[in-house]
């Protein structure tokens, strides 16, 4: 029986590297030719293919095989031979003009890919972490996630990042990428072609692991309202929705569309589909540099090789340099990876070829054996987690520590981390990425307050939960102090109606948070991906809440006044629910800083709380103010206490020009003013209208502190986090 002319990991065929035939040579001529035909559609950069392709190209130069150090690499193909390429089978008439004109397409993309392309390299790379925080244990030691890592990613292809759970993939994502822990210690370099710099929007993009994505939202409203948020506004309408709709179709997703990505309130799309969604956005602005992280969590083999194979196919169409942490891949993603870089324990075992990898460990006396996906071999002998084995278990294999050090040994003496250095010699004469354009300020304020506004009226508890429990609440206060007439008594039930009206009624909006951590959640991921800033976020927050605040105001808030009986007259009204709309603005202000301080749920629900009752003590009805102790209930808390201003501009919005008389009948009355100074010390040395405009003024100081909290926290977090891990080594 004849031998079967394809690989033992590889079944089929892969679309992005197509099978040598049985002909081709597997020694010197073979890599040379891989290399040849690996490098064909990069033709325009010959100084960098040339030295790249001695470690990326030829399995039998690092194997003591082929090539040697001191020869020069092989001599690309012509351009215009097309009878054998990289040992693929000749092609015939009308295949064979078709295969001619696909490579010109590809020669032709690739030159522009190589003018804009990302040379990404990293030398002796290693990360620290305080000891408590990798779990290790131990007082004031660090615990090395990363330890001397080196190797480079180039334009057009896919490098794969693979080990076992826990052995540093994400972090050196993370590294390469610029988004580290603030209590993370870095050394080493990372070169943008060749240059120390930080990655601008446009340069690269970031497919995190967990799905940040807005749950109200449908699929094509999330992808279009992304790229409207980072295209630029030279592009047509049309045309970004045409890159929305085609970005979409590329990741499988046309049959969901229509369909919400739902979360807490609904369950919408499924995991794997939102992780789709997630590459979406991140693919809109054609990014050079696209690191995923476990971009095929949720998904199933199948979905998994279609998401990879329509990324390599960018990348080789595009010249996008791809960076991706893969748990565990199946045997077809696996032909997909052109670069592979197996970490254990935070080391490297093995950097090249992700071809070349099955004759790395076969050379080194551990095969993979006949039938078995590559990558669960790679992953099994270098698992040190479960290294004693199960009773009966019939798996006899080698101890993960031996082999660990013998493939790190091996890789040592094959001479990579010298090419790549050389590699990185000729990258150095390269130019720095050119920064994409994106949408400006106000066209992004102005996308950002109509999404915002889409997701508060689709979510029941951002708003709308709130309003029925308003009205709730409202009619039981209209009934409870229905018609209170205008004696003695009622003066004192007005007052007690307006305090609980302008306190502990607004108080609710703290039911709001969850929806709130929500938004900092998305804000702070699409902040990272350079999409839009701090400012834009809170102008449209404020914007799109405004309408909404106005409605729970004004309805609930008319069922209250006239069934209390309060003043009539519509100013006396509008008065009524300005302060009101003032005081919920105010707290989802309070509540937007407690979200911006402690992202925590319940820490936040408990400290918003907390806040809103010392300010509420102070604010004149529970003590009156003349007997407030000065020290700190009265100077400062007194005056900056929201509830101040509210109680006091409603007093005099209902009680002047009021007179009261006695129950008793005995002719005898008192009049609003009276009571206003001598029994409720209200200062009425200004109007109402002062009252509201303070606590309009205070709305603008409380957002402004919360972008001021939001841009600090940027700046001064990461540095107290660093003081405090250096203070403990």
């Amino acid at each position: 029986m004849a031998a079967s002319p394809l690989p033992r990991w590889a079944p089929t065929p892969s679309p992005t590297r197509p099978l040598r035939t049985p002909g081709t040579p597997s020694a010197g001529a073979g890599a040379a030719s891989s290399s040849s035909s690996s490098s064909s559609s990069w033709r325009s950069c010959v100084p960098l293919l040339t030295t790249f392709s001695s470690v990326f190209g030829s399995s039998a130069a690092r194997h003591g095989g082929g090539l040697s150090g001191g020869e020069p690499p092989p001599a690309l193909p012509d351009a215009g031979r097309h009878d054998i390429v990289g040992g693929i089978a000749p092609l015939d008439g009308v295949e064979a003009a078709v295969e001619r004109r696909r490579k010109d397409e590809m020669m032709m993309s690739a030159t522009t890919a190589c003018s804009r392309g990302v040379f990404l390299t990293w030398d002796d790379l290693s990360v620290t972490a305080p000891a408590a925080a990798a779990g290790c244990g131990g007082h004031g030691r660090r615990a090395v996630i990363l330890d001397g890592l080196s190797g480079y990613a180039r334009p057009g292809e896919v490098l794969a990042l693979m080990g076992p759970s826990g052995c540093g993939k994400t972090t050196l994502l993370d590294a390469l990428a610029g988004r580290l822990s603030p209590n993370m210690k870095m050394r080493g370099d990372i070169l943008i072609n060749g240059l120390r710099e930080k990655l601008s929007f446009g340069t690269s993009a970031y497919v995190t692991q967990e799905n940040v994505l807005m749950a109200t939202l449908t699929v094509t409203e999330a992808v279009h309202y992304s790229a409207q948020l980072q295209l630029p506004d030279s592009m047509p309408a049309e045309d970004k929705r045409a890159r929305a709709d085609r970005a979409i179709r590329q990741m499988g997703l046309g049959a969901v569309a229509g369909v919400r990505i739902g979360g807490r309130v609904c369950k919408g799309i499924s995991g794997g589909q939102r992780k789709r969604v997630s590459i979406c956005v991140e693919l809109l602005a054609s990014p050079a540099l696209l690191f995923l992280d476990e971009p095929t969590s949720g998904l199933d083999s199948a979905a998994s090789y279609h998401v990879m194979s329509r990324i390599a196919g960018l990348a080789r169409r595009d010249g996008m340099t791809v960076v991706a942490a893969v748990h565990q891949p199946s045997t077809e993603m696996f032909e997909l990876f052109h670069g592979l870089c197996l970490l254990a324990t935070g080391r490297t075992v093995y950097f090249g070829a992700a071809s070349d990898a099955i004759e790395f460990f076969e050379s080194n006396g551990f095969p993979c054996p006949l039938r078995r996906n590559p990558s669960d071999h790679f992953l099994r002998m270098i698992n040190k987690d479960f290294e004693e084995s199960e009773e009966g278990s019939t798996i006899i294999s080698p101890r993960a520590a031996e082999v660990i050090q013998k493939l790190m040994g091996s890789f040592k003496s094959c001479g990579t981390l010298r090419t790549e250095k050389e590699a990185c010699a000729m990258i150095n004469q390269g130019a720095s990425p050119i920064p994409q354009r994106q949408a400006t300020f106000l066209t992004k304020t102005y996308v950002l307050t109509k999404r915002s506004i889409v997701n508060m009226h689709r979510d029941a508890g951002y708003y709308w939960l709130r309003f029925v429990i308003y009205i709730a609440i409202c009619l039981s206060i209209g009934t409870i102090f229905f018609n209170v007439g205008s004696n003695f008594a009622s003066i004192q039930a007005r007052a007690s109606m307006l305090m609980f009206t302008s306190t502990l009624l607004t108080m609710m909006a703290i039911g709001g948070f969850p929806s709130f951590v929500e938004d900092m959640k998305i804000f702070r991921k699409e902040r990272m991906s350079g999409h839009y800033g701090a400012t834009e976020f809170v102008i449209s927050n404020t914007l799109s809440s405004i309408p909404y605040l106005g409605l729970i105001s004004i309805i609930p808030g008319a069922i209250a006044y006239y069934l209390t009986g309060l003043q009539r007259g519509i100013d006396h009204f509008i008065y009524f629910a300005a302060v009101l709309w003032a005081c919920t603005m105010l707290v989802e202000g309070l509540m937007m800083i407690v979200a911006a301080v402690v992202p925590d749920f319940l820490l936040g629900i408990i400290t918003g709380s907390g806040v809103q009752g010392v300010l509420m003590l102070n604010a004149g009805f529970f003590r009156l103010p003349s007997d407030l102790p000065k020290p700190v209930w009265k100077y400062p808390t007194y005056f900056i206490s929201y509830h101040k201003y509210a109680t006091q501009g409603l007093y005099k919005n209902e009680l002047l020009g009021l007179v009261f008389e006695d129950i008793g009948g005995g002719g005898l009355t008192i009049s609003g003013e009276y009571i206003l100074k001598n029994y409720l010390q209200v200062e009425l040395s200004y109007s109402k209208w002062v009252d509201l405009a303070i606590l309009v003024a205070m709305i603008i100081i409380y957002r402004l502190l919360f972008l001021v909290i939001i841009k600090i926290s940027e700046i001064v977090k990461p540095r107290i986090l660093h003081f405090l891990c250096a203070s403990k080594v």
